[in-house]
């Protein structure tokens, strides 16, 4: 099956010649963020990519870097798609919620000016997401915006490999999503059973 291609962001303003006119161009805060749909199960969630450009583009614009000349990707895979990942990279043979991958940023040599900065990559599954929001009650739309928001962070440098960087990133998840109107995602869970 082909993969869905969508992109957000203007695109680079160019002049007579071809070139890039950075004198005129306006730059954001938000990264071009490309959305690649490999798995049919993602199909049904017809806004699914709109509801990740929305969490990526919000938290851009409340994060202290830099990512408006930057690009990355996201990959809309299954469970085995992600499994496959997490053995390959990580060396645990089981499917997971979300992975993160940022780029290799270049040294010694600079590029042009004019290349976009690649900030990574982000996988996420779409039946280990979908079961987990079930399972804690959560809306599809929230729960994928935490994830796609998670893994952003991972993408710009946050952790959560120690108590402090774990409460650091946490905070700033939930000031993300409440500016989208979505309840701390932390929170003990109130069960209506």
């Amino acid at each position: 099956m082909p993969a869905t291609r969508v992109e957000n962001g203007p695109p680079a303003q160019r002049d007579e010649a071809g070139e890039r006119n950075s004198g005129t161009m306006i730059y954001s805060a938000s990264p071009v963020t490309e959305i690649l749909v490999v798995a049919e199960c993602w199909r049904a969630e017809t806004s699914a990519e709109a509801i990740i450009h929305r969490a990526v583009e919000t938290a851009a614009e409340m994060v202290d870097a830099e990512t408006g000349d930057a690009e990355l990707a996201i990959m809309l895979t299954d469970d085995a798609g992600i499994r496959t990942l997490n053995a390959n990279w990580r060396g645990i043979d089981k499917p997971t919620n979300v992975l993160s991958f940022p780029a290799l940023q270049p040294t010694g040599t600079p590029s042009p000016d004019d290349a976009p900065r690649m900030l990574g990559d982000i996988a996420i599954a779409y039946e280990t997401m979908r079961r987990e929001a079930d399972d804690e009650q959560k809306p599809f739309d929230h729960h994928l915006s935490h994830l796609a928001i998670h893994g952003f962070l991972h993408l710009i440098g946050y952790d959560h490999e120690t108590d402090e960087d774990a409460e650091e990133m946490e905070n700033l998840e939930r000031k993300i999503l409440a500016q989208l109107g979505i309840p701390d995602p932390y929170a003990p869970q109130q069960r209506t059973s």
